[in-house]
């Protein structure tokens, strides 16, 4: 475990570059462990699936979402996990956040997700995400202000909205 405290100072972000694919795929296989550690695979099998999964991912989300950002979260310097974020004039869709265990749990999705809602709210835009709706964060989702707007089978299509400013009287 990091010894680092945890500061907004200390969590970063930027884009992914050449040389993080391995560790995108480890966020990305750490992601799915506890759904994928029900199953028991032949050997080899199971890397050979999130490879292929990792892989068709990245590729609909090029193929399907323009401009999308592909980030590394870092603390303090150190790959933490992933976000991907996509940007329109009127929304602000969160693709996907997610952190290898290590660095779970003391708060940096929480404040990265601020960011972003302060961001839609400085920008009048809506903040949108999927998720799994067994997934453990979805109790921090409902407290930051995210209500489900659409029940889609295994998923819950959640949506912030930004707070109108007080009239001026």
């Amino acid at each position: 475990m990091i010894d680092n405290p945890l500061t907004p100072e200390s969590i970063g972000l930027r884009p992914a570059r050449e040389g993080d694919e391995d560790f995108l795929r480890l966020v990305y296989a750490e992601s799915r462990r506890e759904e994928l550690d029900r199953v028991v695979w032949p050997e080899g099998v199971r890397e050979q699936f999130l490879r292929s999964q990792f892989d068709a991912q990245a590729a609909h989300y090029l193929k399907h979402y323009p401009g999308v950002e592909f980030l590394i979260i870092e603390l303090a310097g150190t790959p933490a996990g992933r976000l991907y974020v996509q940007r329109t004039p009127s929304e602000i869709l969160v693709m996907d956040i997610a952190l290898i265990p290590e660095f779970r749990g003391r708060g940096i999705g929480t404040a990265l997700l601020r960011q972003i809602l302060d961001e839609g709210q400085a920008s009048s835009r809506i903040v949108t995400m999927h998720v799994e709706k067994f997934n453990p964060a979805l109790s921090l989702y409902e407290r930051l202000g995210f209500r489900i707007a659409e029940d889609q089978g295994v998923y819950w299509f959640l949506r912030w909205s930004p707070v109108a400013p007080a009239a001026i009287s």
